[in-house]
């Protein structure tokens, strides 16, 4: 090696200064994600939160960790950033929900090849505004650097969410019983799952991503953040608290439902109480997708399941709708005679 060659860690594919840059550009973002319990600020070594235990008896902590997937990759090829960090946020913060867990923080990890200022701005914003929207703090994260490990453009995220609920009023489905309604609610398109199949039916019909689909473009309609259901969820009062909850991601409905069912409960969905948004009708038929392939990869337009007393469907139906929320009855649990999920039209 020639000894006058000076090399720096810049050299290698790796800039410091970006990072630092980077930190700068999104403190105000971070800054609006404060709530009560934040401690100090960015840029130390752990991120400090007071847990507000003068509101609680005996607290659970609640922890959740996700990514976005391959919708990644799609939002990397239409250079739409934004949206990513809310769908990161949205699938911890939802999973931790599903118990009855209150938001408090959330830390996350984006790692790259090669740091793009902008890019990597636009997608941490995002992560501030879905924190904003699920009502936690923003109170730390990591940047990393890695030449050799990413290639050129490409990046990946994880997100990690921390929150808490009070032990007797965890939801845990173990009350569940055969009468009880299952409700709803809208999802705002595939959310985070199945982007692996929609990436390989785009490839496959050679669609144009700016074609319509029902009233908007494809590409909008596919790139559509994860809806956040934290806050309406925990606005609901303790005699509308569901019984379980099911949080529709990987999957699909006929997965994620029984896993918060007793062994003798099966939930009975009636396909026929909502018309999917017109992108799962396009996927199924640009793909020749078979309905149960659908529902197991898809959340075919439901986000989240409630299941509730038979007796509160209408109040709690009533209330999700008013606090924004597109609610109704999806079907009903019954005996399980073998199958967790029955399918009716």
């Amino acid at each position: 090696m020639n000894s006058e060659v000076s090399l720096n860690y810049r050299d290698s594919g790796v800039d410091i200064d970006a990072g630092n840059e980077l930190v700068e550009r999104i403190k105000p973002a971070i800054k609006a994600t404060r709530r009560p319990g934040c401690v100090g600020s960015i840029g130390g070594f752990g991120g400090l939160f007071e847990l507000p235990l003068d509101r609680y008896r005996q607290p659970l902590l609640v922890s959740g960790t996700d990514g976005v997937g391959t919708k990644l990759k799609l939002a990397i090829e239409l250079e739409k950033y934004d949206g990513i960090g809310i769908d990161l946020v949205a699938m911890c913060a939802n999973d931790i929900a599903v118990l009855g867990a209150e938001a408090l923080f959330f830390l996350d990890y984006y790692a790259t090849g090669k740091l793009e200022l902008e890019v990597a701005e636009a997608v941490i914003k995002g992560i501030a505004h879905g924190c904003v929207q699920a009502g936690c703090a923003l109170i730390g994260g990591e940047t990393a650097e890695m030449p050799g490990i990413y290639s050129t453009g490409d990046f990946d995220l994880a997100g990690f969410c921390v929150g808490i609920v009070e032990k007797e009023r965890v939801i845990d489905g173990t009350s569940v019983k055969a009468g009880d309604s299952i409700l709803a609610l809208a999802s705002s398109g595939p959310h985070s799952n199945g982007y692996s199949l929609i990436r390989k039916i785009i490839e496959v019909s050679g669609v144009d991503l700016n074609s319509e689909c029902g009233d908007q473009k494809l590409a909008d309609a596919l790139i559509k953040p994860t809806r956040i259901y934290v806050r309406n969820l925990l606005k609901l009062s303790p005699e509308l608290s569901p019984k379980a909850i099911a949080h529709i991601t990987g999957g699909g409905l006929l997965e994620n439902i029984p896993r918060v069912l007793p062994e003798h409960c099966a939930a009975e969905l009636n396909l026929s109480s909502w018309s999917p948004p017109p992108v799962f009708d396009w996927l199924q038929q640009a793909g020749n997708v078979a309905e149960d392939e659908m529902l197991r990869t898809f959340n075919c337009g439901v986000g989240m399941i409630l299941i509730v007393d038979s007796q509160m469907q209408k109040a709690c139906l009533d209330k999700l709708n008013e606090f924004g929320e597109q609610a109704w009855q999806i079907g009903q649990i019954v005996q399980n005679n073998g199958d967790s999920i029955v399918l009716s039209k």
